[in-house]
């Protein structure tokens, strides 16, 4: 039996939109053991994945570190590969191949690219569309990489549903990485203070991340935590999956929604589109606005105040 590897290091949504393309590969290599390389935040998420039969784990230390990677490229060589599907795609893996895994069998962008077409002008296109063509140019039939389904990540929730009281709660994810601020819609309370009063019944909940707790305390909305920590990845899934509704920032939550079939809709600036970033489904939407300080809290309910009136 051979082994098939691929390579994703993060982050949390684009995990979560590569589940159909994981999906594809395992598909299509029934016979062989699939394995990935990943990095430490997402090792037990992986584990969970029916689609991965082994998990590895890729420190990603500096590349003048000639110790650890001839230990990678040691460990790497004793997984009797016959290809690598590297869904990074990025300037690390590019090297990885040069120079660890330059004798096995390899597909990524740069090796499937359309003729006459730079890497750069290719990463213009959709996501899904790019790993789309990536993977039937390696001989791939693709059934599920256009329509991801993140749902085995979900975990049972029923504890902390009963801790918290949640039957029927819309989930907000107001946060986003203190280095891309530019992605933040600044009236989430707002928001909050209009759902409230049009529809008292529902519960309005938020779930921050480890570095997002402190933050937490300024969103007038119920938190979610479990022992006085941030849920993990499929606590968080279980949450995001049985939410009525879920509002984000552009983030990995959003795209975790997006992907596990949730009702919701996720808020874009100018930093890219939805199109772009493969986001919207047939119950995920988006609301772009350039400037998104000119986006109110009253336009945002306008365009959802269909959906909440249903819960």
């Amino acid at each position: 039996m051979s082994s098939i590897l691929i390579i994703k290091h993060g982050s949390l949504g684009d995990i979560a939109q590569i589940s159909g393309a994981i999906q594809d590969i395992k598909e299509n290599h029934k016979n062989d053991r699939v394995l990935i390389l990943t990095t430490t935040p997402y090792e037990k998420l992986f584990k969970k994945c029916p689609f991965i039969d082994e998990v590895y784990i890729d420190q990603r230390l500096p590349r003048w570190n000639f110790y650890y990677l001839f230990n990678l490229k040691r460990r790497i060589s004793r997984l009797n590969l016959a290809k690598v599907y590297d869904l990074q795609n990025s300037s690390r893996t590019s090297f990885y191949k040069k120079f660890l895994f330059n004798k096995i069998e390899w597909s990524s962008t740069e090796t499937t690219l359309p003729p006459g077409t730079t890497k750069k002008d290719f990463d213009k296109d959709a996501v899904l569309d790019r790993f789309n063509f990536q993977l039937k140019q390696s001989n791939i039939i693709t059934k599920h990489t256009l329509k991801p389904n993140f749902s085995w990540a979900c975990e049972n929730i029923d504890v902390l549903k009963k801790k918290y009281n949640l039957e029927k709660y819309v989930l907000l994810f107001p946060f986003c990485s203190v280095n891309l601020p530019h992605k933040k819609w600044p009236y989430f309370n707002n928001l909050i203070e209009i759902i409230k009063n049009k529809y008292p019944k529902i519960k309005v909940v938020i779930a921050p991340g480890p570095k997002e707790i402190r933050e937490s305390n300024s969103i007038n909305a119920l938190t979610i935590l479990k022992n006085n920590s941030a849920l993990n990845i499929t606590e968080l899934s279980g949450l995001i999956s049985n939410a009525e509704f879920v509002i984000s920032n552009d983030t990995g939550p959003a795209h975790m929604s997006a992907h596990l079939g949730a009702k919701g809709v996720a808020l874009f600036g100018y930093h890219t589109s939805a199109k772009k970033v493969s986001m919207e489904t047939e119950l995920f939407k988006t609301i772009s606005k350039n400037d998104l300080k000119t986006l109110s809290a009253e336009e945002v309910f306008s365009k959802i105040s269909k959906e909440l009136s249903l819960i």
